[in-house]
């Protein structure tokens, strides 16, 4: 494993953070995967994995996990700082800006466009990552299953987890080739 500096932790989770508004994972994993090649699509997803079962922001629990996994204590602060300082600096702008301007018809559309794209990337990034997984068929009847949760039968997310989690822990475990 290649050790990443915090600088280079802070200054790769602030490119992360300032590319995106309201929904960076899909700019996280193309920065993390494709174009710094710190983790492999397997290591994000499994990551990603853990940081969206406990409390908070994925993109800070992800941060937290890729700055501690490189650089410990240190990694992890500089990964958080630089992913959130400069969105925080920005949505504070255009608060001010909103607030002045929101009664004009034209930003009220531009605010539907934005939402509209936020769907688009993490549409386009769950099916990048289901399209790793896919080479375990095992592992669709757990998405599958997951989506049937949600959508069906209307689960909370702790209940999905309990209830999901012992057979994702299975078909990963076998999928590793463990005894």
């Amino acid at each position: 494993m290649i050790e990443r500096t915090p600088l280079q932790l802070f200054l790769g989770f602030s490119k992360i953070g300032l590319s995106g508004f309201g929904g960076v994972l899909p700019w996280a994993r193309r920065t993390i995967v494709e174009e710094e090649a710190w983790l492999s699509s397997e290591e994000f997803s499994s990551m990603l994995g853990v940081c969206q079962v406990v409390p908070g922001p994925n993109i800070v629990n992800l941060a937290v996990c890729v700055g501690s996994h490189f650089s410990g204590i240190r990694g992890a602060v500089a990964a958080v700082l630089g992913v959130v300082l400069g969105p925080i600096a920005i949505v504070i702008l255009l608060g001010i800006l909103y607030q002045h301007f929101s009664y004009l018809e034209a930003v009220q559309g531009m605010l539907r466009g934005i939402s509209a794209v936020g769907v688009g990337l993490i549409a386009a990034t769950g099916l990048k990552m289901l399209r790793d997984e896919v080479r375990y068929p095992p592992i669709l009847l757990v998405i599958t299953a997951t989506i049937l949760a949600v959508t069906q039968f209307h689960l909370g997310l702790g209940l999905v987890v309990l209830i999901i989690a012992p057979f994702a822990f299975y078909f990963a475990w076998r999928k590793a080739g463990l005894p």
